[in-house]
């Protein structure tokens, strides 16, 4: 990295003196004195060293209350209980080595110092997961134990702890992994077997020489840390870097463009675009960080994205090269991972889903401009736009099994599978863009599991032809035989596993979708009249359950999206037009919400919306009675 002269300091919790590598807090983000230079990030020179306003520390400042509704921000005491998980796992894995070691009869002097160590990557180890989000974790063991081994004997080591639940290996996976709920949080454990006799404590997987001699299915378990940390080396301030992460993928998921698997972009590549955006602005803050991506990001993808110069290290690995690999000259829009092997982690990308991107790129430039510019607010960036208006024709893709267990691998193969139906779409001279929804919905009950999927269909105008008929049959079938014959060369298709695909206009989309989906987005304005409407009835000692029907009927009309909005704006209202609630005022709303959650499909937001209001109250001088509490609890689900 040449002269080094800035340095970045962490701060290692320990738990039990097992977990010191779990998880890290930034003591300090750059230690700069008057006669060091600036270090240089990225592969260019950064365009603007300017340092941040206040007006943007305030526009930070509100960026953040904007995102805490949304659960973005994990509570210290679950990020504590995840240490702690971690931290059982991590002895867990260390007494499993020993207790191989020992059948294998390595010698004793080498069992005492055999080590063994759970590291995480992803979202988690970036520090910029969210509330109930799985964890991504690498096992690394030393040379002696095999894959077979972790497949096997720590399998049935994890099978009789008691705080394991729903255990279930991947074997055969292009990634092998095993994963399970320990104490009710989701952890996926991937192995990688290093060429050493133990594996100490410091083990630093940046070292490309630990790839030496290894299978290459060890070197993609090793390959999400491996990314992880480089990241976390190449930005110049971490916590700027990862408030506008959350920002990003908030957004991203908001607009329906965050999916690896249906060719939009996955957590890793949004990671490294934010990362790239600090190299250019290494200064800024969150709030200048989150429009600079737009204005970056929004612009032609000629070149890739890279965060650091690629480094050859003479493994014979396969790399992202296209003055090599010509199939690599194709890729649309390349975002290069910074470790070695460097890879494209965007070779999904399609030609629509590119333009898809691009498009809300524009759209986040326009909406941050006016943020800047004090005419809008941050919730307007995250106002999801409605799917099912935005075009006039669709693709439903069912798939359907009879068994829970064989619906969810035939899902998961389906679904790995739709971007080559988008493919075939895009091939069609009369198809101008196919826009997969990366969210699934549940299908018509008909005595199987059924999931869906919602492509919408821009078809090309064609000049002098008022109706176009246009053949879909063989783009469809190509898909579906493709899938078949997966399904039946991995040894997973059974008779009752299909697949079914239907041409539908917008409004027949109420038929298929479940009601609450496709509802119309409504003004604002009109959202803020029915809330101060329906506060002024609620608090007029209105029958609890004529309030409830009233707040129903209300949120009917309303998007599950904006249930944040709608939450806050109400209990804000209910408590700044001088309305006089009554003892039980606020259960009575409590319990209007919880009937709004049971039409919502994410409940953990819920819970999160609910928790962040009464903390607002609090802070407004609002005190309840004990009853008022009491009605939160009695009504949450197990």
């Amino acid at each position: 990295h040449g002269n080094i002269s800035t340095k970045l300091r962490f701060e290692y919790r320990n738990v039990n003196s097992s977990c010191d590598h779990v998880m890290f807090l930034p003591i300090s983000s750059q230690v700069q004195t008057a006669q060091q230079t600036p270090k240089h990030y990225g592969i260019t020179s950064p365009i603007s060293l300017a340092q941040p306003k206040e007006a943007d520390l305030v526009l930070t400042r509100k960026l953040t209350e904007t995102l805490r509704p949304f659960g973005v921000f994990e509570e210290e005491l679950e990020l504590q209980r995840r240490i702690l998980v971690l931290g059982k796992l991590n002895t867990l894995v260390k007494v499993w080595i020993r207790e191989v070691s020992e059948v294998k009869n390595i010698p004793a002097s080498v069992i005492d110092n055999v080590g063994g160590k759970i590291f995480t990557f992803g979202s988690y180890r970036l520090g910029v997961h969210t509330k109930g989000a799985d964890i991504d974790a690498l096992c690394v063991v030393p040379r002696h134990v095999e894959r077979s081994d972790f497949f096997s004997s720590f399998y049935e080591k994890l099978k009789e702890q008691e705080e394991v639940k729903d255990l279930r290996a991947v074997e055969e996976a292009f990634v092998p992994v095993i994963k399970l709920s320990f104490d009710g949080i989701e952890i996926d454990i991937l192995f990688a077997r290093l060429a050493l006799q133990a594996i100490p404590e410091n083990l630093d997987l940046r070292d490309d020489g630990l790839l030496k001699n290894l299978d290459i299915r060890c070197i993609r378990s090793l390959n999400g840390c491996r990314v992880t940390d480089e990241i976390l080396h190449l930005v110049p301030n971490i916590e700027n870097f990862r408030l506008t992460l959350r920002a990003i993928k908030m957004w991203a998921k908001r607009h329906n463009i965050y999916s690896n698997i249906l060719g939009f972009l996955g957590g890793v590549s949004w990671a490294m675009l934010v990362a790239r955006t600090c190299q250019l602005y290494p200064n800024a803050v969150a709030s200048t960080l989150v429009h600079k991506f737009f204005l970056v990001f929004s612009k032609e993808w000629p070149n890739p994205v890279l965060l650091k110069q690629p480094e050859d290290c003479n493994l014979n690995l396969p790399v992202w090269d296209p003055r090599v690999t010509p199939s690599d000259r194709y890729h649309l829009m390349p975002i290069i991972t910074p470790a070695y092997p460097q890879q494209n982690s965007t070779y999904n990308v399609s030609a629509s889903t590119r333009a898809i991107m691009v498009e809300e790129f524009k759209r986040g430039l326009a909406i941050t401009d006016e943020i800047l510019q004090n005419k809008a607010d941050w919730s307007k960036l995250f106002e999801a736009p409605n799917f099912f208006q935005k075009y006039k024709h669709y693709i439903v893709l069912l798939a359907s099994a009879q068994a829970e267990k064989q619906h969810l691998e035939w899902v998961g193969l389906v679904e790995s599978k739709i971007r080559i139906l988008v493919g075939n779409l895009e091939k069609n001279e009369f198809i101008t863009l196919a826009h997969v929804n990366p969210q699934s919905f549940p299908g018509p009950k008909e005595g199987t599991d059924n999931t869906m999927w919602v492509i919408g269909i821009v078809f090309k105008k064609m000049e002098g032809s008022e109706n176009l008929n246009v053949d879909l049959t063989f783009d469809i079938q190509t898909f579906t035989d493709t899938v078949y014959r997966q399904a039946i060369s991995s040894k997973m298709f059974e008779q009752d596993m299909k697949i079914t695909a239907m041409h539908v206009k917008r409004k027949q989309l109420q038929q298929l979708l479940p009601k609450m989906t496709i509802q119309r987005n409504k003004r604002k304005a009109s959202v803020h009249l029915l809330l101060c409407k329906y506060a002024e009835q609620s608090f007029q000692n209105v029958e609890q359950n004529a309030c409830a029907s009233y707040f129903t009927n209300i949120t009917t009309n309303s998007e599950t999206h904006h249930i944040q909005h709608i939450i806050i704006t109400s209990l804000q209202v209910l408590f700044t037009n001088k309305v006089t609630a009554p003892p039980t005022g606020l259960a009575y709303v409590i319990q209007c919400f919880w009937l709004f959650s049971q039409m919502c499909v994410n409940a953990n937001r819920f819970e999160n919306v609910v928790v962040y209001n009464l903390n607002f109250l609090k802070t407004q001088g609002k005190n309840f009675s004990i009853f008022d509490y009491i009605v939160v609890v009695k009504t949450w689900p197990q």
